[in-house]
């Protein structure tokens, strides 16, 4: 791939930063600090846009936060920066760079991208399991130990380094992938797209060296499918072996199984060969998520935008008799569909050229 060069001059743009205040806002229009810079857009804009120019920018220190996340509530830490200038200088920076790392990535990469996502994954598994029986007879599923935490910062540097050119654009992602301990932090805008970025090379190894023909990885969790159980016992020995050159090791609790004996969870999916189902522990979260909504006296803006979301899930599987008794007698999707509207009305309020 030919690199990249004159990037910085698009990214401390007025116009790029600008919208990037309002994308960074999605979501987050009713805090006050937040408010405060979308009702002087360009005076913020024009001050990142100086301190970018300058090499003034340095970091602040991320907000720590705990959650718990996924069936096994696992504890998780979450590196929150500041919407101002952090966040706007990483949307600002990923509005020129995501077409640059697009151009590498595999198509069925589903993690945090738009227009692709969880259901680009799930329906393409769905399609292979009914449409190919034989070389989807056995199922090899692995992911990343502690992925995030475990990403050589030399090493994702050095993969930008063979698609940028620009020195000044470089220093930037150095200075975002600097500001976190080890690895890149979760909850950062920047990481998801640098976590992808940097597996790149393992999705191009397992599809063009490997030749595997279905492959699905969704962030660091893959799957890959084969008619011969011992050809997929020696690919994840390559994988391993690949992985290990990025610093990069497998979790131990890694499967290879056949298709016909089990589902396969994935994507918080289960799939069968025929039909496919949600994972118990999401129609648990739906269903009190549902509840929970019912009981107040007014939908937020992150309860319509969960619930819309869920709705997306559940028409992609077979749930029909859950939605009926479980959704329906406390969601009106309708109304969330309204909240999301005014809240986007709030973002066109402030500037004209809220969308690209």
């Amino acid at each position: 791939m030919k690199r990249k060069g004159n990037i910085y001059e698009k990214i401390t743009d007025l116009n790029n930063i600008e919208t990037a205040i309002y994308r960074a806002s999605k979501g987050k229009g009713n805090r006050k600090s937040v408010e405060k810079i979308l009702d002087s857009p360009t005076y913020y804009a024009m001050q990142v846009q100086q301190a970018l120019i300058n090499k003034t920018y340095v970091p602040n220190k991320y907000v720590e936060m705990k959650i718990r996340d996924g069936a096994n509530k696992k504890e998780r830490i979450i590196y929150k920066p500041r919407f101002y200038p952090d966040q706007v200088i990483h949307w600002a920076l990923m509005l020129q760079l995501e077409p640059i790392i697009m151009k590498g990535m595999y198509e069925f990469c589903c993690a945090s991208i738009k227009g692709r996502g969880i259901m680009r994954g799930m329906r393409h598994i769905k399609k292979i399991l009914v449409q190919d029986r034989k070389h989807t007879k056995y199922c090899l599923k692995l992911d990343v130990k502690k992925f995030y935490p475990s990403i050589d910062k030399q090493i994702l540097k050095n993969k930008f380094r063979r698609v940028l050119k620009d020195k000044d654009t470089l220093n930037l992602i150095d200075l975002i992938i600097d500001s976190s301990e080890s690895g890149i932090p979760i909850g950062n805008f920047t990481s998801q797209w640098f976590a992808n970025f940097y597996l790149q090379d393992l999705d191009h190894f397992i599809k063009e060296q490997l030749k595997v023909k279905y492959y699905v990885r969704y962030m660091d969790d893959m799957v890959l499918f084969s008619n011969n159980k011992k050809e997929l016992r020696k690919i994840k020995i390559e994988i391993d072996n690949f992985l290990s050159k990025e610093k990069l090791t497998i979790k131990e609790n890694w499967q290879l199984f056949k298709t016909e004996s089990r589902p396969l969870d994935f994507l918080g999916y289960r799939f069968y060969r025929g039909y496919t189902t949600l994972r118990r522990s999401n129609f648990l979260r739906i269903k009190r998520r549902a509840k929970k909504m019912a009981k107040k006296d007014h939908i937020t803006y992150h309860d319509a935008a969960a619930m819309l979301s869920y709705s997306g899930w559940l028409k992609h599987c077979d749930s029909y008799n859950y939605q009926q008794k479980y959704i329906k007698p406390y969601v009106n999707y309708k109304l969330c569909k309204e909240v999301i509207r005014n809240e986007s009305k709030k973002g066109r309020k402030h500037n004209k050229t809220w969308q690209l």
